[in-house]
């Protein structure tokens, strides 16, 4: 199973290391749309991401086209997460091998995007009058549906508890 978060212009560093920690925990590639918010070596970027950084699969895009080139034609399905969408994401059933995209912090993804695949585009439900919620929460309930939908493949489901007797 190959599920990738995409994430297009991200402004936030420890948005995107909370994301990369999200992505080694369970296994989703990172794929980083330019131009970054901020620079790869970021201290802040690297901190939120803790040491999991060599657990991820992270590449860099100099713009959504090249990532859609090198994915779409192998069989790869993408959702966009936006407010903006009609659908919420409980309503979609998701392939194994799918992108979720993601939009910057202070815009979203562009609106040319969202109209040109509106079959595909996603949102969280939440109250009237909120804008949105914070990036790194919405790649974690998405990405999490995703697995649950495909029985946490790969994951492992229970912990095991010390003796307390």
């Amino acid at each position: 199973m190959a599920i990738h978060i995409a994430l297009v212009e991200p402004e936030i560093p420890q948005n995107t290391g909370n994301i990369a920690r999200t992505c080694a925990a369970t296994g989703a590639g990172l794929h980083l749309v330019k131009p970054l918010g901020f620079s790869i070596e970021d201290r802040y970027l690297k901190r939120a991401g803790l040491d999991y950084w060599n657990e991820v699969f992270v590449s860099c895009y100099d713009n959504f086209d090249e990532l859609l080139k090198k994915y779409k034609c192998n069989g790869y399905t993408f959702f966009y997460a936006s407010t903006k969408a009609g659908k919420a994401y409980t309503d979609f059933h998701y392939p194994e091998n799918c992108f979720l995209v993601f939009g910057k912090e202070t815009a979203g993804l562009p609106e040319k995007l969202l109209e040109a695949n509106r079959e595909t585009c996603i949102r969280i439900p939440m109250r009237p009058g909120i804008r949105s919620l914070n990036l790194s929460n919405s790649v974690a309930i998405i990405l999490y549906e995703v697995l649950r939908q495909h029985g946490f493949a790969g994951l492992t489901l229970a912990g095991k508890m010390g003796n307390s007797g």
